[in-house]
């Protein structure tokens, strides 16, 4: 139980990650800055994989 409710957390945090990533993303498209698009876009899809993969059943879980 407990351990579910820290991947909860933690996928939580990484939707968090994913909004500041596309917050970044669309300020760099908005001021053409090379560095807000590159780290925008890597935080959005760091964020969406950390995501899926905190939230996806493994074979071992029985909850």
């Amino acid at each position: 139980m407990v351990r579910t409710e820290s991947r909860i957390i933690f996928a939580t945090v990484a939707v968090f990650i994913a909004l500041a990533g596309l917050a970044g993303l669309i300020r760099g498209l908005l001021f053409d800055s090379t560095d807000f698009i590159r780290f925008g876009a890597a935080g959005l899809v760091a964020g969406v994989a950390c995501f899926v993969l905190l939230l996806n059943p493994s074979a071992g879980d029985d909850s």
